[in-house]
């Protein structure tokens, strides 16, 4: 049967992807449309200021065991296999893409024709198919939108097919469950189903970009960046939950990008178009910046509850899930640098949610010290933000900030990053945004306005003069000192009632940061190994 296509379709239609018989195709429709769809298919609600609100199921977070790269030839020699990369056969793939092919026949889809890649000299064309028009908003609201000429004549070099409501069969298709997230870098296709979570987009793609930058050699990165009045660049690394994004959105910065972005020979780029914020108990008074964008017409809440009567969202609820998000388009955001890119940084900060309560606030690293811990990538995984996880945090090594979506061999980022920081005398810090007074459960989360004052007056070159003092456990160096914060919160063992107890769950601390770097011990020079606690 002929497809009906309505909106602005591609000259490069939905046949190069072996798609047929569809129903009906929306191209590239504007969020006022999609969000009409969504709400005319039943996909979500309507908030009182014009947020499209969806509820995803059983998937409030990302799927990482469901999650595999084809093991073509291109991946067998590129793709560093771990837990997080794991291989499925060229026949299982075919098997699956066939399936959710015939899956679409029929259907109506929804074809949103985007950019990744701020720079245009490392821009990547992209194209996300779905069987949902609230993913078509989603995909408007992150990545970079393009022109209706360069919309009618858009071919994608990667292309997502997006089925939530599709099945897989683990015994025949050889998944983990019905879910199912596949990256075909030979074919250049992306398939996800059985996962309504939006999230997923937006990984799987980044996941391209953090492969094929760096075999270009530019370093690819899993952290947020802003800029300050007089040009000075910096970067926050982190895993979802420790404060990139509240972090990086300061009132007094401009925002470059809140979650990804390349690191070239000309300086800082985003990745994305937009934003994606955990938005649980967000607070207007400490993210007046994220506050004010997420209620906004043409943002997508997932998650969120809202009013029934007022359509009010209540922020502080939890009863879906405590991974609320919001993505919503940069352009909201008053303070931003439009172009999406940058100079070089002056200071990289590394976010760690310390749930044991014995890492500083923040601590200067020396450069080997610096690649210490960006391997190591400790931080512990906050609750929803995974399938699976609870309420209590969990104590977590994700090399590199951000090993889900870092298909290469860590080393190759890290050999990366080490060059830049030498070459451009970058400045990095660890900051511990987690507990301090104890571990969770008896200590509490670092207040946000102290992490703030601390991050300002290292950003203002305050920090580099006070004098600082080396703690015997991790081997970092705390300035006693910090405008703005109690000498003693700078210290983690005067915060807690019992110095025996801090120095014990330090010491648990230090011998899993020992078992875990351990895999990097052949790899690394001795300088770095010996860099971090325990030697």
């Amino acid at each position: 049967m002929e497809t009906e296509k309505i909106g602005i379709p591609s000259e490069n239609g939905l046949e190069m992807h072996g798609l047929y018989n569809i129903r009906r195709s929306f191209w590239n429709l504007s969020p006022a449309n999609l969000i009409e769809e969504a709400l005319s298919r039943g996909e979500g609600q309507l908030a009182s200021l014009g947020a499209l609100v969806v509820n995803t199921g059983f998937h409030t977070g990302r799927s990482p065991n469901d999650k595999f790269f084809v093991k073509n030839d291109l991946e067998d020699q590129s793709v560093f296999w771990s837990k997080e990369n794991k291989p499925i056969s060229p026949e299982k793939y075919a098997q699956i893409y066939h399936k959710m092919v015939a899956y679409f026949q029929g259907k109506d889809v929804f074809v949103q024709d985007v950019m990744v890649g701020a720079d245009p000299k490392h821009r990547l064309p992209i194209r996300v198919v779905s069987e949902k028009a609230f993913a078509g908003l989603f995909a408007n609201d992150l990545f970079l939108r393009i022109s209706e000429e360069e919309k009618a004549h858009h071919k994608p070099e990667f292309t997502i097919l997006h089925c939530p409501d599709f099945k897989a069969d683990p015994k025949a298709d050889g998944t983990v469950s019905g879910t199912v997230i596949i990256v075909n870098l030979t074919a250049r296709m992306i398939l996800i189903g059985g996962t309504g979570y939006a999230g997923e987009i937006k990984k799987s793609i980044f996941t391209i970009m953090n492969f094929l930058l760096p075999l270009n050699g530019v370093m690819s990165m899993h952290c947020s960046a802003n800029k300050g009045a007089d040009g000075d660049v910096a970067l926050f690394f982190g895993l979802s939950g420790t404060g990139k994004t509240t972090l990086s959105s300061d009132p007094e910065r401009f925002l470059i990008g809140d979650d990804e972005h390349g690191w070239s020979d000309d300086g800082i780029f985003n990745f994305a178009g937009g934003c994606y914020a955990k938005v649980i108990k967000i607070n207007p008074k400490y993210e007046p910046i994220i506050f004010e964008a997420v209620r906004k017409f043409g943002t997508l809440l997932e998650n969120v509850v809202i009013d029934p009567q007022t359509r009010v969202p209540d922020f502080d609820s939890n009863a879906l899930t405590e991974n609320t998000r919001a993505a919503y388009p940069i352009d909201v955001v008053e303070k931003r640098v439009p172009e999406g890119y940058a100079g070089h940084p002056k200071n990289i900060f590394f976010l760690t949610a310390d749930a044991f309560g014995v890492m500083p606030p923040i601590a200067k690293l020396t450069t080997a010290q610096a690649l210490y811990y960006f391997l190591a990538g400790y931080t512990s995984k906050l609750a929803g933000t995974e399938v699976g996880l609870g309420l209590e945090p969990q104590a977590t090594f994700s090399m590199c900030f951000g090993a889900p979506f870092m298909p290469l061999a860590p080393g190759v980022y890290a050999d990366l990053l080490g060059k830049k920081i030498e070459e451009h005398k970058a400045n990095v810090w660890l900051v511990n945004t987690g507990w301090t007074g104890g571990p969770y459960g008896i200590g509490h989360r670092f207040e946000l306005p102290y992490t703030r004052s601390i991050i300002t007056a290292a950003l203002k070159g305050q920090l580099e003069k006070e004098p600082m003092h080396q703690e015997p456990f991790f081997k970092l160096w705390i300035p006693d000192q910090c405008p703005g914060v109690p000498s003693e919160v700078l210290d983690p063992k005067k915060t807690w009632k019992d110095p025996a107890a801090y120095d014990k769950q330090a010491q648990d601390l230090v011998a899993r940061f020992m078992k875990s770097f351990e895999q990097f011990k052949s790899t690394v020079t001795e300088e770095i190994y010996l860099a971090g606690p325990g030697h």
